[in-house]
């Protein structure tokens, strides 16, 4: 099982990045598929989450209206398009797969939002 994270970087407040996870080892469309967060100093969190057709998507407060989450399950691929990024989004964000009784994390990307 793996789940690859890409995408991330130094971005300008104000800016945009998409980070993707590619995903092997495991059967994708059955999975629901989050975005974790992890800044210094403070707990993990969840940013996004998506149902494994696409049907259902869930964004926390502080990024609603600024990120989509979105999925290809022909490309085994989760996707989470960040605009409008502030200092505060800046964290390791790491690509989740569950479903009851799975439960796979990838190794995280940096993303970075400083002028």
């Amino acid at each position: 099982v793996q789940l690859v994270e890409s995408g991330g970087g130094l971005v300008q407040p104000g800016g945009s990045l998409r980070l993707s996870c590619a995903a092997s080892g495991f059967t994708f469309s059955s999975y629901i598929m989050r975005w974790y967060r992890q800044a210094p100093g403070k707990e993990r969190e969840l940013v996004a989450a998506i149902t494994s057709s696409s049907r259902d998507t869930y964004y926390a407060d502080s990024v609603k209206g600024r990120f989509t989450i979105s999925r290809d399950n022909a490309r085994n691929t989760v996707y989470l398009q960040m605009n409008s990024l502030k200092p505060e989004d800046t964290a390791v964000y790491y690509c989740n797969a569950w479903k009851l009784g799975y439960d796979y994390w990838g190794q995280g990307t940096q993303v970075t939002v400083s002028s």
